[in-house]
């Protein structure tokens, strides 16, 4: 992520919240988030019987991340302003499941976020998403998708506050339950 709104490196900005790159001595925090994950969530999106990944796999993943992020808005840490605390992430991130079910010849990208458990029901994940998505209609990105659990009830209101629907249910073969395709169009799709 390159450093284009201000100082400290952040991206976007909110009442609440800066979105902004991750520092490596963050990556306890990230890690937190794998921890805390539903088990029906796929195993790879979880920690491993091994322990993976470790904070050594995140610190090298967030170095990675800050090489290679390019102009794209990626999946900045969401920090609160008054606290100074990281408390997930929330960004957008090209293809997926649920861009190719969309239209395999234009994916387009995808608004994901997490936040860890203790700041959940705050509307923090909201706030985060509106401000991603006026950042996709300023970059001219026709529409935004997002993948979802149909048992993932919280981040389903959250998009549901934003207006995303569900357009496409895809069966997970796993067990891992339905995984629901929503969309929300941000400008007339040209041809």
């Amino acid at each position: 992520m390159n450093d284009r709104s201000g100082p400290g490196g952040t991206l976007l900005e909110t009442e609440r919240l800066r979105l902004r790159p991750w520092r490596v001595e963050e990556a306890a925090i990230h890690r937190e988030l794998w921890t805390e994950r539903d088990p029906r969530v796929p195993a790879h999106r979880r920690i491993d019987a091994d322990g993976r990944p470790s904070l050594a796999d995140l610190e090298n993943w967030i170095r990675w991340a800050a090489r290679t992020s390019g102009d794209g808005l990626g999946l900045p840490a969401l920090e609160r302003k008054s606290e100074g605390d990281v408390i997930g992430y929330c960004g957008l991130v090209e293809g997926g499941p649920g861009a190719y079910a969309l239209d395999p010849e234009r994916p387009g990208p995808e608004i994901a976020f997490e936040l860890l458990r203790r700041a959940q029901g705050r509307g923090y994940a909201t706030e985060a998403a509106l401000a991603v998505e006026q950042w996709a209609r300023e970059a001219r990105i026709e529409r935004l998708h997002a993948t979802v659990w149909a048992w993932n009830a919280p981040s389903l209101r959250v998009l549901g506050k934003l207006g995303f629907v569900t357009t496409r249910t895809l069966t997970s073969e796993g067990g891992h339950g339905d995984m629901l395709v929503t969309t929300k169009v941000l400008r007339p799709l040209t041809t």
